[in-house]
C-alpha cells in the first residue's frame, strides 16, 4: 500500500494525496495555521477512515450473515490531547443500523468482531485512545 501527498502552496496549507490505488484526497488546514479551510484536517482524515472502516465490517458480516440491513451509520467523537502530539485519547462510535427484524445481538456482535478482530484503523487508534462504542438499531 502506498500514497503521495503534495503540497498545493505557497498560499497556503492545502496538500492533495494520491493513492495506491488512483485516487485523490484533499487535505487543509485552519486559518490559523495557515490553510483556507478547503478540505478535512488529516486528523480528520484519520478519524473518517476508521469509521469507515468499521462502518463496511458491521454491513460486510450482516450481510454475509443474510441479515436485511437496509443503511449503516456511524457518528464519531473524538477527544485529542491538548499538547503535542495530539493524539486522540478516547473515540466513540456511535452506530445506527437501520434494517428488517435485526436484533441487538446480532448487531452488537458485528460492532465487536469490528473492533476485535477486523478493524485496522481502529485497532491502530486504540493503541493511544479509549474506544468506546453505542448502538442504535432501527426497524425499516
Amino acid at each position: 500500500m502506498e500514497c503521495t501527498i503534495d503540497w498545493h502552496g505557497p498560499e497556503g496549507m492545502l496538500f492533495v494525496a494520491r493513492t495506491g490505488t488512483g485516487h485523490v484526497v484533499a487535505m487543509d488546514g485552519a486559518p490559523d495555521g495557515g490553510g483556507n479551510n478547503l478540505a478535512p484536517r488529516p486528523m480528520e482524515m484519520l478519524l473518517t477512515a476508521a469509521g469507515g472502516c468499521s462502518a463496511y465490517d458491521v454491513v460486510l458480516i450482516l450481510k454475509r450473515g443474510r441479515h436485511d440491513i437496509r443503511h449503516c451509520q456511524v457518528k464519531l467523537e473524538g477527544e485529542r490531547a491538548t499538547t503535542d502530539p495530539k493524539v486522540f485519547l478516547k473515540i466513540n462510535f456511535a452506530y445506527t443500523v437501520t434494517g428488517k427484524g435485526l436484533s441487538s445481538a446480532v448487531v452488537e456482535r458485528a460492532v465487536k468482531l469490528s473492533h476485535e478482530k477486523y478493524c485496522s484503523a481502529s485497532a491502530m487508534l486504540a493503541e493511544t485512545a479509549e474506544i468506546t462504542h453505542t448502538v442504535n438499531i432501527v426497524e425499516a
